[in-house]
């Protein structure tokens, strides 16, 4: 189920392959209006003619107020997204959009570091021109298996020189975070994108630095797996129809409410948008997306139905 009361139509305007296996996309009206605005760190919903629907970054121009810019990795373990964009896209073709939205926004600051691993580069093209327009410091990390697998490697070195570090794994091994963290003040935020094992990396560099944990904004490709807090099944109340339903182990909240007559609107279903985000009225969730800041998983006041679920015997939502 998609978001439709953003969702629209738009044309595939150019496609370009940018590195090995990533291709970019322009996307379009096809009367040529304008395009809700969007700022660096935001995503689309792509919903593709089969009905699938995937989360990409916005990786273009955010003053072009005509295209959208995505950038797809062909993954060969995937479930079919990108195949489907590599193999059948083709300009002229139509597509479904909804948003944007920003679960990764660029805060103020005096200096950043941003750190990149492969396609987890998309959502950081926008913050660096957002960064030099402000006329802010940064350093631009930037690792990927080889430098032609590595998209916009030419066009960020071409524009911002030796701001941006590139360090293909085949050719320089992995970055070196302790050196960089530190060297760059703890109250620098930074900014990662990138697989699973590159964030864990990022993530005992800050740590080991000293660095407050908010100084470390991330964006995932799949929520971080952990063990739920329980295994057995809990009650939700949807305090708006007074229905109540129980959610065994293996069903998620938001299949057992959709069950129960509520219409929510979700999209990864992964833990990763947050379309599915909903109001707690009562209980603790056991919080298991990767969208969500500390503050609010620690306030408890909302939930992504998707992937998280409840710590105690009973949780009452806004439905």
């Amino acid at each position: 189920m998609v978001a439709q009361d953003t969702a629209q139509g738009l044309v595939v305007a150019a496609r370009e392959d940018v590195a090995e296996g990533v291709v970019a996309l322009t996307l379009a009206r096809s009367d040529g209006a304008r395009l809700p605005d969007w700022t660096p760190g935001a995503h689309i919903d792509l919903i593709l003619p089969d009905g699938t629907t995937r989360q990409y970054s916005l990786c273009g121009d955010r003053w072009d107020a005509y295209h959208y810019r995505i950038a797809v990795l062909r993954e060969p373990e995937g479930r079919g997204g990108s195949a489907y964009v590599h193999d059948r896209l083709r300009p002229g073709d139509r597509v479904g959009v909804g948003g944007p939205r920003n679960n990764f926004p660029l805060v103020p600051a005096a200096k950043y570091l941003f750190v990149a691993g492969g396609i987890g580069i998309t959502p950081l093209v926008p913050m660096l021109h957002q960064a030099e327009l402000m006329g802010t410091d940064w350093q631009l990390l930037y690792g990927g298996r080889t430098r032609d697998s590595m998209a916009f490697r030419d066009e960020l070195a071409s524009a911002y020189g030796g701001r941006v570090h590139v360090a293909p794994q085949d050719e320089t091994a992995l970055l070196d975070l302790a050196h960089w963290l530190g060297t760059t003040p703890t109250d620098c935020p930074v900014y990662c994108c990138g697989p699973a094992p590159l964030l864990a990396a990022v993530e005992d560099a800050v740590r080991e630095t000293g660095r407050p944990h908010h100084a470390l904004r991330t964006e995932r490709f799949t929520a971080a797996q952990a063990a739920p807090v329980r295994d057995t099944p809990f009650d939700v109340e949807l305090r708006r129809s007074g229905t109540t339903v129980t959610v065994p182990p293996g069903t998620s909240v938001l299949a057992a409410v959709r069950a129960a007559g509520a219409d929510v609107l979700s999209s990864c279903e992964q833990g990763t948008c947050g379309t599915c985000l909903t109001t707690v009225v009562e209980g603790r969730p056991d919080h298991r997306d990767s969208v969500l800041a500390d503050h609010e998983r620690t306030t408890g006041d909302c939930m992504l139905l998707c992937v998280s679920r409840s710590c105690g015997d009973r949780l009452v939502l806004d439905l």
